[in-house]
Parts: structure tokens; C-alpha cells; sequence
């Protein structure tokens, strides 16, 4: 809305030049001069429609509920069960819920949402975690089969929020947002099911994580993954500018003929599970080369399959604690999403480049498993902050970056949403923030808002956005024809530097107590000194083995596993193995190979 005022002066010069008295000083003027306020407002709607007609003069009152959901054009949407509330339409101190349509927010019609207001002020994670407060609400209450569930990439520490917590002593809800809860029927409590994710630490026993409080421990489970997780993901990790083109055939024919066939044609015998059986197959290849003299295996030069054998071997070394040699994993449930829950991978404190394997796996993951239909919720939203990091306009063509715009291009058919946010939005890659069906402004920066992309929006939008206070943002939505400002509450959650202060991090645990812990999880009635005194005397890395292969197992009788596992080891030579015998190769077996 713009404002102009009108009087029989010609401008304010003649006012001040008829003044008798000494400019300097604020008196009243000497004659009250009859003024005239013009407001230039946009119609949102009209009815009838048609046939459309001209403002007819006639007096002019605030909207009450029903008008503003006339009047943004929500009433049929919201009339058939698919409005979620985005905030407050806030006029003469009265609150009126605004809403936006679940088919254009979650899918089919449109998907995706961007947010976009400098750091600090905008409260862009605040928004969101508000936001999927209302999703898990107001989307299909009443249908498990037409569940939602969010995933959440946290990169940034003591920051961010404690989903499962109630906000700390001194930072409760205002009795105002309290209000606004009421209004949208959105219940001001915290998340009921969150469930965080984390690598281990390069020791392999403590997670890499700083919920490390005993009372926060029991939510977070470890992210590990092996050979078999992470292969198909490999171009994540490695240098493009150093793996050409024979390379990739090779990484392709290990792939397909030794990891997922393990076909004895090639496989040399052993059966690869893991990074550690890979060793030995490369060393059993190139030591059958040398015995006999041989430049190439399989059309692939010697040279070549020393260079993707030290690219592959050291993904452990550059990812340990999330990747590892042996079977052991540690993954999030597939096939069993559940409705209304919340999977925190728990990044912050990882290297970039296992940060970038994480978001690529879970993302490729979940696309497939909603492409079968076998996720076990119909939709996921997922969170990425600091967008223009990933995708930005000046970000080279990365494999993170595809996945954001395969995910901004069909996610929508999937049930695969992308809510996403960052300070500036004209350094975000066009394909990703134009495949957005609903946009959120908070407080922007000027430099920002004279950028091409703003050019649509009126001076007083823009004075308005450079001033937004915390808890307001606008809003763009398929059904609003203009631009409409909504206030919304703070999230019922407790705030990250809150968190660190109730429940701060603990030192890193022993071994026998990082043991004791992690066996506790597959049966929490064992006692952790039972545990630690089976585990005393024997060779660390002899115990962590058996512990992973525990996890895999979840035997009955823990502590008797234990105990048999460890029997007679006293070095890493007298572990017991399991290796996966090798099947006896049949030429029956024979069939088209495409690497000959």
C-alpha cells in the first residue's frame, strides 16, 4: 500500500515561506489547511468476478477472518482440508490465519519452498521448524497412509535448535504467540519423535556429535556406512580432474561385475563386501599381473587400476568415522519412515567432503525408495540451509548441486520436497529458486533488494522488507495475487546456545564406557560393568570388530556373545573371520559381458 497526502499549497516551500514565525522552532502551523490522504491499495479479489467492474466508492473497514480468507483466495482450499497455516495476518491488534495450499507446498501441483533475509534476523530455521510444526498438524491428520516426515542436514552446531525440547526457563512463548497458536490450531508443543544421526570420530567409538549429555544420548543413533553403501556414490568423493574416462569404466566394471554380480570372472576368489576385501582383491589382481607379465587386465592398463585403487583405498582415511573397513552399518530405516518424525543428520562438525556424501546418499535414498513406494510416509521434506553454498550461481557443476535440481524439477511427482533458505537469493542457482511454487521474505538487505530479481516489487515493499522485525516475513503463493506480510511464533522448541548451556557436552567417553554404551543399545537391561568386564584385557581393535558385528547380529544373549566372540583372542590375528565363502564358478553362468 502507498500513502500520499494533498494540500491547497502548491508544496511544503510555500508553507514555510508564509510562516511568520521563526522556522526553527515546532509551533503549530498559524492556519489548519484542509488535507486530503490518498491510499493506492491492489484489489486481491472481487465479487462477482465477473463481468469485472470498477471500485465502487464506498466506505472502507478492516478485514475480519472471513474477508482476509475471501479476499487471498484460501476459502476453497481450506474448505476441502488442505490449508496449512503460515502465520498471522496481523490488522488493528486482530489476528487472522493465513494459509497456504497443501497441493502447491508438498505436491502434486507445485512443491518446494525457499527462504530468503540476512543472517540473525530473518529466522529462517525458526520458520521452517514452525512451518513442518504445521505440516505434521494440519496435513491429512486423520489418514496414516498419507504421512510426512522431515530430514533435517544440521550444519551448524550449538546453533540450532533442540527439536525434542520445550524452550528453556526465561525463553517461553509470550502469552501473543500463544494466541497465534491458538488461532491456528497448531499445538505449542515440541517435536514428539526426533531422531538424530551422527558419524563416529576418527577413534571409531565416540560419535561426532555434541549431544553428548547422558540425557540427550538416547536419541542419537550412529551414521556408519561400508563399501556397499557408499560405492554408487563414489563420484562424490573423488577428484574429477584426476579420474578420466578409463577411470570410469573401471570404477563401472567393479561396480557391476565384482561388488553387485561378484562375478567369478572376475572377483579373483573373493567375495567383496568391504573396503577390506576390495584391498585384497586389487592386490590379488595386480599381483596375478605381474606373475605373469601383464600390462592389462580385462582391457584395463596396470596404470589405471593403480590409480583407482589408491582413489578407492583412501575414502576411508578421508571419511573415517562415517565410512569403514569392515560389514558394519549404522543407517537410517529404510522402509520404515514413519508420520510426523524427524531425521536429524547431525553434519556439523564433519569434513565438507563427508558432508557432501551424506546429503547426496540420504537425498538418492529417499528418491528411490518413494519412486517404489516402499518409504514407508508419502512425503519427505527436506531441510538444506545456506543454499547458495550447494547450489550458488557460481558453483561448479557438482554432484551435490544436480541433486538439488533434480530434486527442485521432480520432486514434486515424487512426494520429495525441497524447503530450503539462504541470505541472498539472487546467488542461488534460477533453476532451483524458480522451481519454488512459494517464496518467504524476511528482513533483507538493501544491497540485496536492488538486485534484478526485486524489480517487481513496489518501493514501500521494499522499505518494508529492509525493516522487517524479527517473527515477520512476507509471502508469495500461487493463489495470493500480491505479496502479503504474516506474522508467525517462535517454534515451541528449545533454542541450540540454550541447549549447550542445560546440557553441555560431555569429554569424550573411555573405551570400555563407548563400548558399554553402544551394546546398551541392542539390550538396555545388560549391565555396563558385565559388559566392560568381558571386554577387559583384550586388544581394542579386536573388541570394536566384534562389537560391530554385534550390531549387525543383535544376538539374544549379549553378554554371552560376547564372551564367545572373544574367546582365546589375544592379538588382531585371532579374531575369528566371516568371510562370505566364494561361489564355485560355472561356464553355464556364462553371459554377455559388455567389458569382454
Amino acid at each position: 500500500m502507498e500513502a500520499q497526502g494533498y494540500t491547497d499549497l502548491a508544496s511544503a516551500l510555500y508553507d514555510y515561506i508564509g510562516s511568520d514565525r521563526d522556522p526553527v522552532q515546532a509551533d503549530d502551523a498559524p492556519t489548519l489547511r484542509p488535507e486530503i490522504r490518498v491510499f493506492k491499495a491492489a484489489v486481491l479479489r472481487m465479487e462477482p468476478e465477473e463481468p469485472l467492474q470498477p471500485i465502487p466508492i464506498g466506505p472502507v473497514c478492516l478485514a475480519d477472518d472471513r474477508a482476509v480468507l475471501l479476499a487471498l483466495r484460501m476459502d476453497e482450499y481450506v474448505a476441502k482440508g488442505r490449508g496449512i497455516p503460515v502465520g498471522a495476518y496481523v490488522k488493528g491488534g486482530i489476528h487472522s490465519p493465513v494459509y497456504l495450499d497443501a497441493d502447491f507446498l508438498l505436491g502434486p501441483e507445485a512443491a518446494h519452498l525457499n527462504i530468503t533475509g540476512v543472517s540473525g534476523l530473518a529466522t529462517k530455521t525458526s520458520l521452517v521448524e514452525f512451518l513442518l510444526k504445521s505440516v505434521f498438524t494440519h496435513y491429512a491428520p486423520d489418514d496414516p497412509q498419507r504421512g510426512v516426515a522431515g530430514v533435517f542436514f544440521k550444519r551448524q552446531g550449538a546453533r540450532s535448535s533442540v527439536f525434542g525440547f520445550a524452550a528453556a526457563p526465561g525463553s517461553e512463548l509470550s502469552p501473543e504467540e500463544l494466541a497465534i497458536y491458538e488461532k491456528l490450531g497448531i499445538p505449542a508443543t515440541p517435536f514428539g519423535q526426533v531422531v538424530y544421526y551422527a558419524p563416529y570420530k576418527a577413534d571409531g567409538i565416540n560419535l561426532n556429535t555434541l549431544r553428548t549429555h547422558p540425557d540427550l544420548l538416547g536419541n542419537v543413533k550412529p551414521l556408519r556406512w561400508g563399501l556397499q553403501e557408499i560405492f554408487e556414490y563414489t563420484a562424490v568423493l573423488l577428484n574429477q580432474d584426476d579420474v578420466d574416462a578409463k577411470a570410469e569404466a573401471l570404477l563401472s566394471l567393479i561396480a557391476e561385475k565384482v561388488i553387485r554380480k561378484n562375478d567369478l570372472r572376475y572377483n579373483e576368489g573373493i567375495n567383496v563386501t568391504n573396503f577390506q576385501r576390495l584391498a585384497e582383491w586389487f592386490n590379488q589382481v595386480l599381483e596375478s599381473m605381474e606373475a605373469e607379465n601383464k600390462k592389462e587386465w580385462h582391457s584395463h592398463h596396470i596404470a589405471t587400476i593403480y590409480k583407482v585403487k589408491n582413489r578407492l583405498l583412501n575414502i576411508t582415511d578421508r571419511c573415517k568415522g562415517l565410512v569403514g573397513n569392515d560389514d558394519s552399518v549404522g543407517d537410517l530405516p529404510w522402509g520404515d519412515f514413519r508420520k510426523n518424525h524427524i531425521y536429524v543428520m547431525d553434519v556439523a562438525n564433519v569434513e565438507p567432503t563427508a558432508q557432501d556424501l551424506i546429503f547426496t546418499r540420504v537425498v538418492a535414498k529417499i528418491q528411490e525408495a518413494l519412486e517404489k513406494n516402499t518409504l514407508g510416509v508419502e512425503r519427505v521434506v527436506i531441510f538444506v540451509d545456506e543454499l547458495n553454498k550447494y547450489a550458488g550461481t557460481d558453483t561448479g557443476d557438482t554432484y551435490l548441486r544436480k541433486k538439488l535440481l533434480d530434486i527442485s524439477e521432480r520432486g514434486r511427482y515424487l512426494g520429495e520436497v525441497l524447503f530450503s533458505a539462504q541470505q541472498f537469493r539472487s546467488q542461488v542457482h534460477k533453476r532451483i529458486v524458480g522451481n519454488c511454487g512459494t517464496a518467504l521474505y524476511g528482513r533483507m538487505d538493501m544491497d540485496e533488494l536492488a538486485t534484478p530479481g526485486y524489480s517487481n516489487l513496489s518501493p514501500a515493499v521494499k522499505t518494508k522488507l529492509a525493516t522487517l522485525p524479527k517473527g515477520e516475513l512476507m509471502v508469495r503463493h500461487p493463489h495470493f495475487s500480491q505479496p502479503v506480510f504474516v506474522k508467525f511464533p517462535r517454534p515451541p522448541v528449545m533454542r541450540g546456545q540454550d541447549g549447550r548451556a542445560l546440557y553441555p557436552p560431555q569429554p569424550e567417553m573411555t573405551f570400555e564406557a563407548a563400548i558399554a554404551h553402544r551394546l546398551r543399545q541392542i539390550e538396555p537391561t545388560v549391565s555396563s560393568v558385565k559388559i566392560k568386564e568381558a571386554i577387559a584385557g583384550f586388544p581394542e581393535e579386536n573388541v570394536l570388530a566384534l562389537v560391530n558385528k554385534l550390531e549387525r547380529e543383535r544376538p539374544n544373549h549379549l553378554v554371552s556373545a560376547l564372551h564367545n566372540g572373544l574367546r582365546g583372542v589375544r592379538s588382531r590375528d585371532d579374531l575369528p573371520p566371516w568371510p562370505q565363502v566364494a561361489p564355485v564358478y560355472r561356464p553355464e553362468d556364462d553371459d554377455d559381458d559388455p567389458y569382454g
